[in-house]
């Protein structure tokens, strides 16, 4: 059977949802079949192929990951949009890793519906969830990461500003695009500058812009940042690195929700929502004189977080398997297998990197090993040797301690391994360092290590 261009399935076991579904789709002049369990569904759609299917994620006889499974195993084309509760965020962004093309929270309006439909059906059905992911590649099942995205989710949402304080490698520009990506703005500029890549006497220019004249060889007026992202997102990444000097001028922009370009008196409404990255703590350096207390307080509006790649090893093989595929579409090699044993050394590395460097590594083998099968050979002649987490070993005072060392860093390790001996028990780790409960939970948060690895 042709299915109709506008035809829809509305599957919802909430009878009351499911008969305003179907109204407002028949209003707007659909054709619609509903279904009120994940069977019947599966039954209805194989009588009918439609291509588009909206479907709740938690019912009674099933989920809508399996209709959208039994969906795509016979119409790989047909479009899946997702309605969820808050609850189920997690489950509609593992769906949105496996295929689904949007997903939307209940409540929600017909209108945004309409919207998502429209988005989908503009990126031609599943083509769309495909991009969507090759953007943020926020790859992994793991109840932390889950949770990660989950928090991001529920960010997305509002206008608020964001801080996501993070590790190095772990994806918080990709965070801060999928807060993007799911939120109001998603058809507005998302635009990124790094702190710390900008010399500092140009960050200020760069980030408001400046009028013509304003110093020697300003010839003309530019554009700053904060204008470039007007309407969409304004990314500060690194921002613990920005100088001092600059840190009030960015206090009164986030304030004030206005700037002024460097050498005009003419202010300019902000209209950018803000979502700044650091991968070293804030707080840490508000104590330290390193950062303001009321910037940090003004950034830390939603604060976020990402798990290292070593609290969610989990994600270690299903991450390998995709950036191996992603690497072989690339490079019009033969997608590899990966042996057990491979995979059981990637598992046990500890990955400083992150993912980054898992990423990195992946392409390195690949690229001089071409085979495949991916086993530990490949390892034996990388520059690169997995060696066992330090997690897993006894540490040992003199393969870390260092002359010259900072103390700050001397403390953080310090810290880590006695948590590390003590199995993670904080009232013991508390009375070897002689120092209290409270005071251990506290550097736990300002070296932003992971807090539930050391209940």
């Amino acid at each position: 059977m042709t299915a109709n261009p506008q035809s829809v399935l509305v599957v919802d076991d909430e009878p009351g949802m499911r008969a305003a579904l179907v109204a407002n789709f028949q209003r707007h002049g659909w054709q619609t079949d509903s279904a009120g369990g994940a069977t019947e569904a599966v039954r209805k759609f194989c009588e009918s192929r439609v291509p588009l299917v909206v479907t709740d994620i938690r019912m009674p006889d099933g989920d809508g990951l399996s209709v959208m499974r039994s969906v795509h195993q016979s119409s790989p084309s047909t479009a899946v949009i997702l309605l969820t509760a808050f609850g189920s965020v997690p489950e509609a962004v593992l769906a949105m890793q496996n295929g689904a093309c949007d997903y939307l929270m209940k409540p929600f309006s017909f209108d945004q519906l309409q919207a998502a439909i429209g988005r989908v059906m503009a990126g031609n059905g599943r083509t769309c969830a495909a991009e969507k992911l090759g953007r943020t590649q926020l790859v992994g099942e793991s109840t932390a990461l889950l949770r990660a995205v989950e928090r991001a989710a529920a960010a997305a949402r509002t206008d608020a500003d964001v801080l996501i304080e993070a590790e190095s490698g772990t994806g918080k520009e990709l965070l801060a695009r999928f807060i993007h990506e799911h939120s109001a703005r998603r058809e507005e500029p998302f635009v990124a500058v790094n702190c710390a890549a900008v010399p500092e006497q140009l960050l200020e220019s760069e980030l408001f812009g400046h009028a013509r004249g304003a110093f020697t060889g300003a010839i003309a007026a530019k554009a700053g940042k904060f204008e470039l992202a007007r309407g969409g997102t304004l990314l500060l990444d690194e921002v613990g690195e920005m100088p001092l000097p600059l840190q009030p001028k960015l206090l009164r922009v986030l304030q004030e929700r206005e700037f002024e370009r460097v050498g005009s008196v003419h202010p300019v409404a902000l209209q950018a929502r803000i979502v700044a990255t650091t991968n070293i703590s804030l707080r840490a350096m508000v104590e330290s004189g390193a950062f303001r207390a009321d910037l940090y307080y003004r950034l830390n509006v939603i604060p976020l977080s990402l798990p290292c790649l070593r609290a969610r090893r989990e994600d270690i093989p299903i991450l390998a398997e995709f950036f191996a595929r992603q690497i072989a579409a690339q490079t019009n090699m033969p997608v590899p297998r990966l042996t057990p044993e491979f995979v059981a050394r990637l598992q046990s590395h500890s990955w400083p990197g992150n993912v980054r460097e898992l990423l990195n590594f992946m392409r390195r083998v690949l690229t001089l090993h071409p085979s495949t099968d991916l086993d530990v050979e490949c390892l034996q002649d990388e520059a690169l040797t997995l060696e066992p987490d330090s997690a897993q070993i006894r540490p040992d005072v003199n393969t870390w301690l260092q002359p010259g060392m900072p103390m700050r860093t001397l403390e953080r390790q310090l810290l880590e391994r006695t948590l590390l001996e003590t199995s993670g028990n904080r009232t013991h780790a508390a009375e070897l360092l002689g120092i209290s409960v409270r005071t251990i939970r506290n550097k736990i948060r300002e070296y932003g290590l992971p807090p539930r690895r050391y209940a």
